[in-house]
């Protein structure tokens, strides 16, 4: 492959999008262009490598060997961009994962780092899984997110960095009138023989759900096979109404109506909460959130686990590795 004298780096932003999505259309859109211009930029840029990078017939699209070869220079061409435009001053949004509308960690840590670094734009996204989150972070849609780390597959977690949050306590969602729903707290041992919801069959969010596994595990709490995916707050408070199963939470989950949030006690079982992000990433508002994380967590005490409290034992070491 021939050297040329200069390459535009959208030119290589515009190969790295297809290169990961391995279809034009899907590409076009990640970037905000048409699919015209988009392949015209891949034209050029393998008119000045010299070379074919693409494989492309009217199903699929496919990589040849040289551009295979160029997918690991084009990006580290592209971080090294970013963090010269970071150093001066000139730095993209940064694309904030919050999990969900109404959740609270994510929200808190956001909220302190835009007023640590008001001269830059923090933006925020709603993946609802860090599973999910860690597939766009990896493909470069996504800067950070938050969540259970130490559920990651270990080939997601491989790309990427962490720091400890939260020992976020967990709930219950019941619905009005389960029989539960009279208790203040709930006993872990009193949810013997209930079916639980934990999200089962959900790609986005299966760490939450390897969490539930791992505490219902010989205590007689059923987890509850997977079904249809409920998208939205109103197709969620539906299907509970028409279930009327009870759904594993956080403590600040949002108000549902038609149903009331119970504390789980004896133990009090927490959720680790990471703030999460793609390994060599250098934006000075990732140093405002890691910041932000930091001073909230310290104020709240959310590094600080609950007594006699529960969490797996990969997750308490996982949680223990702190920078």
């Amino acid at each position: 492959m021939p050297a040329p004298a200069h390459l535009d780096p959208r030119l290589l932003r515009a190969f790295l999008a297809v290169a990961e999505e391995l279809h034009f259309t899907r590409a076009a859109a990640r970037l905000y262009v048409a699919q015209q211009a988009l392949s015209r930029d891949v034209r050029r840029l393998e008119r000045e490598l010299g070379t074919e990078l693409f494989v492309r017939t009217t199903r699929q699209v496919t990589l040849t060997p040289d551009g295979e070869r160029l997918v690991p220079y084009a990006r580290g061409a592209l971080q090294a961009q970013d963090a010269l435009l970071a150093a001066f001053g000139q730095a993209r949004p940064l694309l904030v994962d919050v999990n969900s509308p109404g959740l609270v960690t994510g929200h808190r840590v956001l909220r302190r780092a835009r007023e640590l670094a008001p001269e830059h734009e923090l933006m925020a996204r709603y993946e609802s899984g860090l599973t999910g989150a860690a597939g766009e972070i990896a493909a470069g849609r996504l800067d950070a997110s938050f969540g259970r780390f130490a559920g990651l597959d270990p080939a997601l977690r491989a790309g990427l960095d962490h720091q400890p949050v939260r020992y976020e306590p967990m709930a219950v969602l019941l619905p009005e009138g389960h029989p539960l729903a009279e208790k203040e707290r709930v006993p872990l041992a009193a949810l013997a023989g209930e079916t639980v919801y934990a999200g089962a069959g959900n790609p986005r969010t299966p760490e939450w759900t390897d969490l539930a596994r791992r505490l219902f595990e010989g205590r007689g709490i059923a987890l509850a096979p997977p079904a249809p995916l409920a998208v939205g707050r109103e197709e969620f408070q539906r299907i509970m109404a028409k279930t009327r199963t009870p759904v594993l939470a956080v403590i600040e989950f949002p108000a549902m109506p038609g149903a009331v949030l119970r504390p789980l006690v004896d133990p009090v079982p927490v959720s680790p909460v990471s703030l999460v992000w793609r390994k060599g990433l250098a934006h000075p508002a990732l140093d405002a959130l890691r910041r932000a994380a930091a001073q909230v967590a310290a104020s709240e005490e959310w590094l600080t686990p609950p007594v006699g409290g529960w969490i797996p034992a990969i997750d308490s070491t996982v949680m223990r590795v702190r920078d």
